[in-house]
């Protein structure tokens, strides 16, 4: 999402509506407090669980269209003729997307309203999931799983500004709910597809295209919040001026953050896609492999309440980086000696490693001192490192078909895991990105 401009999206982008609150991330700047004429979000009594049930279940759809595909990998692979190698290049597809898409969320919103976009977003995974097992080729597949992860891409950067610019005064809750949720769904989609594969009389198609419901099911409480936001458009007062332009690139903080927002996407992606098969290969049972899978997913929930809050509390939050380095260390160490053996404690490790993504989601709002700071380190530091991540799920996925086996590719990941570490104690020193950054003239 390499947009300056998120800060400007409202409830109503590209009308007449209010304008939006400010980060809560970073103090309000005083030029931006209410005038006698701004409406704030004021929905009438039945909108408030309208949003909160949209915003669940739009949260529950973000990942089901990646992580039931890891435990199917190998019957899609079978079922349409892909090497190991384009099974890299698709589960280096969402990284793709989120980097292309993610930038297009923005100017989408301005135009027709983020609830409108992500509205749009639901119905594009619903398309992308119920068609992609059926177009009997990998180019259709890859083309299909596109559409999906670009309604998820767009609804990834749109839900924390909906939370923010539409009720700012209940961010706490609707994000933590925002991210239980998340982390919810990819738990459940990697748990249950090959359970429901089995009951759908095996058919690898039909266990991937039964998570097309969810998302379905996620339009109906967006159409009724749109519809709801149009009708209470208030008088805008006049924009405060603009900050100056600044030149996020040129703020060494803010490279730290994209470089270590970028290795964490790329283990994440790694484990959603591979460490099923990880599992499948070492003799363990599909449908148990599929188990490890949400396990590693469901650390993510209460973690991703306690860490952001732990982090929050320190100035330098490099400590931690250092140690959620550590456990995937650990990690990839046990999936190479004894993957079957030890399986339980390596999904714990990973899943605790694998909460790096709230960590940087929490640096990245620490490391500016304004809503607009935040907004444009957030734009720069994901679509950078969204970039960064795409070589490597196709890197471990080409290691695997060539040297026939996990070693190669648990060493690169595991020598990775080193320079995260270290761009991740970078990126938790205390520094503000505004005081390193030079304005563009």
């Amino acid at each position: 999402m390499a947009d300056d401009s998120l800060a400007t999206l409202g409830p109503d982008a590209g009308s007449s509506g209010p304008p939006p609150a400010q980060h809560t991330g970073a103090p309000a700047r005083p030029e931006a407090a209410p005038g006698p004429h701004h409406h704030p979000p004021a929905p009438g009594r039945a909108v408030p669980i309208v949003m909160i049930l949209g915003l669940f279940l739009a949260a529950l759809n973000l990942r089901p269209a990646i992580t039931s595909l890891g435990p199917l990998m190998e019957e899609v692979r079978s079922g349409l003729g892909m090497s190991a190698t384009v099974a890299g290049l698709l589960t280096s597809v969402p990284a793709a997307c989120f980097a292309v898409f993610g930038i297009a969320a923005p100017r989408l919103a301005r135009r027709f309203g983020p609830g409108a976009v992500v509205c749009a977003g639901m119905a594009a995974i619903a398309a992308g999931i119920v068609v992609r097992p059926y177009t009997g080729s990998t180019a259709g597949f890859l083309a299909a799983t596109a559409l999906a992860l670009a309604g998820i891409a767009v609804s990834n950067v749109l839900l924390p500004v909906v939370i923010k610019t539409w009720y700012p005064e209940r961010v706490g809750p609707l994000t933590g709910l925002y991210s239980m949720a998340l982390a919810l769904g990819s738990a459940i989609a990697a748990a249950l597809t090959v359970p429901v594969t089995t009951v759908l009389s095996g058919s690898w198609q039909a266990g991937l295209a039964v998570w097309a419901l969810i998302a379905a099911l996620a339009v109906l409480p967006w159409l009724t919040v749109v519809r709801g936001r149009k009708a209470e458009r208030g008088t805008a007062t006049a924009e405060p001026a603009a900050p100056p332009a600044l030149r996020v690139a040129t703020s060494p903080t803010a490279w730290a953050l994209a470089v270590y927002f970028g290795l964490q996407a790329t283990a994440a992606y790694v484990t959603m896609g591979w460490m099923a098969q990880i599992f499948r290969d070492a003799g363990v049972p599909a449908g148990t492999a599929g188990v490890l899978l949400a396990f590693t997913m469901a650390i993510g929930v209460p973690l991703s309440f306690v860490l952001p809050r732990v982090a929050a509390r320190m100035r330098n939050q490099g400590l931690l980086a250092a140690g959620l380095g550590l456990c995937g260390l650990a990690a990839y160490a046990g999936l190479w000696l004894a993957p079957a053996g030890g399986a339980w404690a390596w999904t714990l490790l990973m899943g605790i490693s694998n909460c790096a993504f709230p960590l940087a989601l929490t640096m990245i709002g620490m490391r500016a001192r304004s809503a607009d700071g935040v907004v444009r380190l957030s734009a720069f530091a994901q679509s950078v490192g969204y970039l960064i991540s795409l070589p490597g799920p196709f890197l471990v996925a080409t290691l695997y078909q060539h040297s026939g086996g996990w070693g190669l590719p648990l060493a690169l990941m595991a020598g990775l895991m080193v320079p995260q570490m270290a761009v991740g104690m970078l990126a938790g020193r205390d520094r503000r990105m505004e005081d390193e950054a030079r304005v563009r003239h």
